[in-house]
């Protein structure tokens, strides 16, 4: 192995640890408790050298949401392709939706509440985000109905997704009533 290779070796090991520290920090302390001198202390490195990966927290907060459309399609592409039929299909893929925002809300959070200087629905969308999306799409494509455009209709059950996500982390909805409002969900949104 080459110096360059060794060096760029060092590096892209660097950014990793640099993410995830950020990540199981904002796991265990939120977002707020991420700070560069918090990450420089944690990782041992100096704030010059984690400046050298990432220009400040917003960039990080990118590669943690990066890092978890990544794991997001992929949790959502297993529940759905252990389901059988379409109905099964999409009860699997809000299910694995809701528990990914459930188990990550630190994550959850970096890829959709907080500015991590990324683009999302447009042509410089990073491709994280596009498989994130088409992840979605996939299941929920064929139960959108004649005349809907399978990614309009995405769109609208993603943001209810969301909407679930978000009311029951924040403790706005009943606990004991999520397993019903999935259904409901399912029910009334897709053509099954």
């Amino acid at each position: 192995m080459s110096v360059q290779e060794r060096k760029q070796r060092e590096r892209a090991d660097r950014e990793r640890l640099i993410v995830a520290t950020a990540r199981e920090l904002a796991e265990q302390q939120g977002w707020d408790a991420v700070t560069t001198r918090r990450l420089a202390e944690r990782i041992e490195y100096s704030q010059p050298v984690l400046y050298s990966h990432f220009r400040g927290k917003r960039e990080i907060i990118g590669a943690v949401a990066l890092q978890g459309a990544t794991e997001m399609a992929a949790a959502v592409r297993a529940a759905t392709s252990c389901a059988h039929g379409p109905r099964e299909r999409v009860t699997a893929l809000a299910r694995a939706y809701l528990d990914f925002a459930e188990d990550n809300p630190a994550v959850y959070d970096a890829l959709f509440q907080l500015d991590g200087g990324l683009a999302y629905a447009r042509e410089d969308t990073p491709e994280p985000l596009k498989d994130a999306f088409a992840a979605l799409l996939e299941t929920l494509g064929e139960v959108a109905g004649d005349g809907v455009h399978p990614g309009l209709f995405t769109e609208v059950f993603w943001a209810s997704l969301h909407g679930l996500a978000t009311l029951t982390r924040t403790r706005r909805l009943l606990p004991e009533d999520a397993a019903q409002r999935v259904e409901l969900l399912v029910d009334r949104l897709a053509v099954l």
